[in-house]
């Protein structure tokens, strides 16, 4: 009597299935990379205008008395700040400001909503840029 031998039949069905989900959700994963990265770096840009153009308005706030008076070019730290705070406050910014007599820093901070990446559980980035401006006497007066 001859042996049964059965043949297991190897078979691929839905094996292109399973490739096409890993290869769609990679794929989306990239694209969202692309998209929301782009997003998060214009963000940042955004932010570093928004902190340097608050240091500027900040770094106008020349003690003029003082520079009457004695010669010497400073600046005034408490309407600085106060100047930085305004332009960051019309602006709609979200930062800190930090004013010496010398010079005025502007942190701010920025949140980017994601479009994509959410899909993953990334909601947002958060993107912080920092501003600094000194004032100078004019263009032919090398600052020291």
């Amino acid at each position: 009597m001859k042996p049964i031998v059965h043949r297991v039949a190897f078979r691929d069905e839905g094996q292109i299935g399973v490739f096409a989900v890993v290869i769609t959700v990679t794929t989306i994963m990239f694209a969202g990379l692309v998209l929301d990265g782009g997003l998060a770096l214009a963000a940042k840009s955004r932010a570093l205008g928004e902190a340097q153009e608050a240091a500027r308005a900040g770094a106008q706030a020349v003690d003029v008395a003082e520079y009457r008076r004695d010669g010497d070019w400073s600046l005034m730290p408490s309407l600085a700040r106060q100047r930085a705070e305004a332009y960051l406050a019309v602006s709609g910014g979200n930062g800190r400001v930090f004013a010496t007599a010398t010079n005025v820093s502007v942190i701010v901070s920025a949140r980017q909503r994601t479009r994509l990446l959410r899909l993953f559980g990334v909601e947002e980035f958060t993107v912080t840029a920092t501003g600094q401006a000194h004032a100078v006497r004019g263009p032919t007066v090398r600052d020291p």
